[in-house]
This record gives structure tokens, sequence and C-alpha cells, in this order.
């Protein structure tokens, strides 16, 4: 199913720009508790737009985003 506008569109996007600057952010999913982890630095450019575009987000919008991470468990 493919959503042409709404949250997980949005999701997605921010996902997909995190990753094209260069962001290492993994997807941590345990018992419906959705994080991240970094183990490397990043670009500053990929750190900044994290905390300026995903971290601003409520919980349930930033684990929209997280799940579009590459997850620890692939």
């Amino acid at each position: 199913m493919v959503e042409a506008h709404g949250e997980k569109t949005q999701a997605l996007e921010l996902a997909q720009e995190y990753r094209r600057l260069g962001g290492t952010r993994l997807a941590k999913m345990d018992d419906n508790i959705v994080s991240t982890r970094k183990w490397d630095d990043e670009p500053e450019e990929a750190s900044h737009f994290w905390h300026d575009r995903v971290e601003t987000l409520d919980d349930r919008h930033q684990a929209e985003v997280v799940s579009h991470l590459k997850s620890m468990n692939s």
C-alpha cells in the first residue's frame, strides 16, 4: 500500500534525507520500544538534521522515522 501523503511518507522522507546526509544511526526495536543506536561518528550535517528535524518530533512520529532506518537486527 502506497500513501501519496501522510505521516508514513513524511517519516520515510525524513529517514531517507538523514541517510543521504551520511547518518549512521540504526533502529533498535524491542518489546514495542523504538530507539536508535549510534556507534560511529556521522557527518555534522546528518547530526544537525537529526537534532533539528527528528528529535523535535513527538515520540510517535520519531518512532515512525526510526522504523525506516536500517535495523540493528538485520
